[in-house]
């Protein structure tokens, strides 16, 4: 182990499922005082073996730390409130693993349990978001832009749209709710799709520890935006606005050549004359409200995509890490900016 500073240990770790309830429960990171482990390693303070390790929050464990990795039998080890060895994995990562499943050691019993880590600790309220809103009428490039700041930036973009397609796939009263709506031929009301969106930003920020957001199309109305102050709060501030300006003419030519690949049932002609409608109607309402309140960015999206994209940036920066402003270009970001070819399907 490195004679330098380790950094502090401010992971949470969150172990549930195990076929012995004792072993489920948060795991904080460990004040056991420095000690010689089994591999001879000198452990230091939230580390073990020279790796993060964690104690139960509640203090019951004989064994410290509980969550531990062992030099010696090269794996990730949870232990049971006796101190003994329940669960294990063998792996060299720098954290337990969560994508993979735990095998059941000695003294423990089937199943092995889920693990999740956690950035914040789960037991104080999430930290706060930065958002921004997106919004530009069909064909502007908010999925292009949203995806550049995503794999350039370290943004996460976020559409309602998605979100509501993934809950619907999964099971629970969640997916029966937007079922029977969507079945009805109804939008899925904004008093169950903020909850919703409230509660994915915070699983995203609890879980990855990134906190800044792209809201790709939304606000669409202005009831969408009183039950955004229901969900968040009326005394938070009104995010940005990053608005994407593009004239029709350019829209129709971007539309129709994207017909040609996207596989889009409303990449046509009829489908985009009713979006567009729909979008002066509905939503260019909501914009002039941004504008009057000057928080709305806007963008002219016709010119090049690089160009497009630096102002993008420009107007990210100021929540974003400028060692992400600064790195190269992403395999992602140069296909999204038009520099690569995407790989044959």
């Amino acid at each position: 182990m490195s004679d330098s500073p380790l950094p502090p240990n401010q992971y949470f770790i969150e172990v549930s499922g195990a076929g012995i309830p004792e072993v489920d429960g948060l795991f904080v990171p460990s004040t056991a005082p420095p000690a010689q482990s089994e591999s001879g390693t000198e452990s230091s303070l939230g580390y073990w073996n020279g790796k993060l390790a964690w104690d139960r929050a509640d203090g019951k464990c004989e064994r410290s730390p509980s969550l531990s990795y062992s030099n010696s039998y090269s794996s990730w080890r949870i232990a049971r409130l006796d101190g003994h060895l329940a669960y294990h994995i063998t792996c060299d990562d720098e954290m337990p693993p969560t994508d993979r499943e735990w095998d059941v050691y000695k003294m423990g019993v089937a199943p092995a349990p889920q693990v999740t880590i956690h950035h914040f600790d789960p037991r104080l309220p999430c930290p706060e978001h930065n958002v921004m809103f997106v919004m530009g009428g069909p064909g502007a490039g908010k999925g292009t832009m949203c995806g550049l700041a995503e794999s350039q930036l370290g943004w996460t973009h976020l559409s309602i749209g998605d979100l509501l397609r993934d809950k619907r796939e999964a099971n629970g009263p969640v997916a029966q709710t937007i079922e029977k709506y969507i079945n009805a031929g109804n939008l899925v009301p904004d008093e169950i799709v903020l909850p919703l969106l409230k509660g994915e930003m915070e699983r995203i920020t609890r879980t990855t520890g990134r906190n800044n957001f792209l809201l790709d199309g939304f606000p669409r109305s202005l009831s969408n935006l009183e039950c955004w102050y229901e969900t968040f709060g009326r005394e938070s501030e009104l995010p940005k606005m990053l608005f994407f300006e593009c004239p029709y003419d350019e829209l129709v030519k971007r539309i129709m050549g994207r017909a040609k690949y996207s596989g889009r049932t409303d990449d046509n002609m009829e489908s985009l004359l009713l979006r567009f409608e729909t979008f002066k109607a509905e939503t260019l309402p909501i914009v002039e409200l941004f504008k009057s309140k000057n928080k709305c960015i806007e963008i002219d999206t016709s010119s090049d995509r690089q160009t497009v994209y630096d102002i993008v940036v420009e107007h990210l920066s100021e929540h974003t890490d400028e060692a992400l402003v600064s790195q190269p270009l992403t395999e992602k970001a140069e296909m999204l900016l038009g520099l690569r070819p995407y790989p044959p399907k």
